[in-house]
């Protein structure tokens, strides 16, 4: 019997509690609140769909996505020795003697005609980028014709497949005879 006793005394104290809860709960005001985020662990078929996912991209994309990876070190050393080179150009400056004076003119000419260079790499480089983004990289301009992966990964830059090339540069070499 002294079991019943405790369990009546502790539903008492129970539902005592619930109504001083009820009472303060009933007093505040109501603010709304925000959802708390709920982060689920990835179940094992979520885990399973993202594998296969992973699995279904071609040799091809894996390609073209190393090429971008590539291509983004490369502006960003460019970017870097462009920065460095601006602050190295060596002004004009008059030397006594007019060899000393031609040969400066000669590296700094130079040099400016190697930043032009880079400058329009970097161009490309960012065309390039871009176009992996957009999903249009390593189709040609001209046919419309996929680009050889080969090729991609020996100038990444390029826009147009082997054939097409070829025949531009040799209505180029017309054009100068």
């Amino acid at each position: 019997m002294p079991k019943k006793k405790t369990t009546k005394k502790t539903s008492i104290k129970k539902k005592a509690k619930k109504k001083i809860f009820a009472r303060e709960t009933a007093t505040k005001k109501t603010v709304a609140k925000k959802p708390k985020k709920v982060t689920k662990k990835p179940t094992k078929v979520a885990k399973k769909l993202k594998q296969k996912k992973a699995a279904r991209i071609s040799p091809r994309d894996k390609k073209i996505l190393e090429i971008r990876n590539k291509l983004i070190s490369r502006r960003e050393t460019l970017l870097v020795e462009a920065e460095e080179a601006l602050n190295e150009l060596p002004g004009q400056t008059v030397f006594p003697d007019l060899g000393d004076q031609a040969t400066a003119e000669i590296d700094r000419n130079f040099m400016l005609r190697l930043r032009g260079r880079e400058r329009k790499l970097l161009k490309k480089i960012e065309d390039a980028i871009e176009k992996i983004d957009q999903g249009t990289f390593g189709i040609c301009d001209k046919c419309g014709e996929e680009i050889n992966i080969k090729r991609l990964e020996a100038r990444p830059v390029t826009t147009m497949c082997i054939d097409c090339k070829t025949q531009q540069e040799e209505e180029e070499k017309l054009m100068e005879i």
